[in-house]
């Protein structure tokens, strides 16, 4: 019989498998950080934006974005525990319950957003050779594989997957495609924007992308050996490769303009090769969303076997990723915006939490036995921080992700001190 991996389920990391270095953490979210979706948000910053603007805007909101997400992952390296149990200690056990769902419907859909792009990008590749069928064909076995590292887990991802193979032909790959497209088009860099998209809406496209994994960073930082590398490593290995493929994705549409950016890639010399290679490491985006969807579940249906819950969303995530429509482009750009508008004041909510109210000292039972079943201050502050996202976003063109972050982690401070 074949034994299964060990499940790090909903209790605590033991002490000897949180082994985790700053270095590990470096490869592991620089990975996370690139991709083919994440080239596709970066070619929503053009032509709204300059060359110019938009290199500025990737570096800026990735490093503000990239700082969030290493603030994200303090308690679970801190307590070894994953997300969505942490969040009991901030909003209650049944509280927590809210951004679990929330969670597992936006990972099911990144899961099938990731299936789907990689499929037809291997469509591209390959040709179709069993005709209308071979989109579904090759979003099955790209499912499968993320299902099968999800198996594994995320030592093994980490340390055999990503480590020693996958992340150094991703490096190689993305700085081919850069040289590629600034030795052939070098006018790009000069580049006016059309100034459709303002700053502060750019920057907010680019903060979502780090935002997004925040609700999934313990998952994975709980395996760590201390607090301060696991938050270096997260915050240097998000910016830098966040910032180069955003960049990188604007100037590919600004360089092969009226072409979608996987279509681009392939026109290049060698385009098939690199978008082949860059297959291998977006591999690694869908083990994330599934084994994280997985373990949100977990937080709900504890008993539930961990692959029993990868398995099924798998299925639900492949039957997505066949029925989302080929132009799913189109509502990239609001998909991600609404992601930013739940978590980023949830985060706000949670690090004042954690590290101004609670000056980073819960107690373990504080995320089980004596976990409280509501919180209400920290559900209403998070609340107003939700209105206040999409009230700026509606009526201003200040941005709404810094405003609503500052705004919930006030009201929250303020309704601990005052009442």
């Amino acid at each position: 019989m074949v034994k299964l991996p060990p499940e790090w389920g909903t209790e605590p990391v033991p002490a000897d498998k949180r082994i985790l270095r700053s270095v590990d953490y470096f490869f592991l979210w620089s990975s996370l950080a690139v991709g083919l979706l994440v080239l596709q948000a970066g070619g929503l910053l053009v032509p709204g934006l300059s060359a110019s603007e938009s290199i500025a805007i990737a570096i800026l909101g990735s490093l503000i974005g990239s700082l969030m997400l290493g603030l994200a992952g303090g308690l679970g390296s801190k307590y070894g525990i994953p997300t969505m149990v942490s969040l009991r200690g901030v909003l209650g056990l049944r509280g927590s319950y809210i951004p679990t769902i929330l969670n597992v419907v936006q990972l099911i859909g990144w899961a099938s957003f990731e299936i789907l792009i990689m499929a037809n990008s291997a469509l591209l590749i390959a040709g179709p050779f069993l005709g209308s069928y071979t989109l579904y064909f090759w979003i099955l076995i790209f499912a499968l594989f993320c299902m099968l590292l999800c198996i594994g887990g995320p030592l093994i991802v980490i340390r055999q997957w990503l480590e020693k193979f996958a992340i150094w032909l991703t490096y190689g790959t993305a700085i081919f495609i850069t040289y590629i497209v600034l030795s052939n088009f070098p006018q790009i860099l000069s580049q006016p924007g059309d100034g459709s998209l303002p700053l502060t809406l750019a920057l907010d496209l680019v903060i979502a992308m780090p935002i997004s994994w925040w609700p999934l960073i313990s998952d994975y930082n709980r395996f760590s050996k201390g607090e301060k590398g696991a938050f270096l490593g997260t915050a240097t290995g998000y910016t830098f490769a966040n910032s180069w493929f955003y960049a990188l994705g604007a100037l590919i549409v600004l360089a092969y303009t009226n072409q979608a950016v996987i279509s681009a890639i392939v026109s290049i010399t060698f385009g098939g090769l690199a978008l082949a290679i860059l297959l291998v490491d977006e591999t690694d985006n869908g083990f994330a969303d599934i084994y994280s969807g997985a373990v949100s579940m977990q937080n709900i249906i504890p008993k539930v076997k961990q692959w029993k819950l990868i398995a099924i969303i798998t299925v639900i995530s492949i039957f997505l990723a066949a029925s989302i429509p080929q132009d799913w482009q189109f509502t990239y750009e609001s998909f991600l915006l609404y992601i930013g508008g739940v978590f980023v004041p949830l985060l706000g909510v949670l690090a004042i939490d954690f590290y101004v109210i609670k000056k980073k000292q819960y107690t373990k039972e504080e995320f089980y036995s004596s976990a409280k079943s509501l919180r209400i201050k920290p559900l209403f502050a998070w609340f107003i921080g939700i209105l206040t996202y999409f009230a700026f976003y509606s009526y201003t063109n200040l941005g709404s992700s810094i405003p609503s972050f500052i705004v919930s982690a006030l009201v929250l401070y303020t309704l601990e001190k005052v009442i």
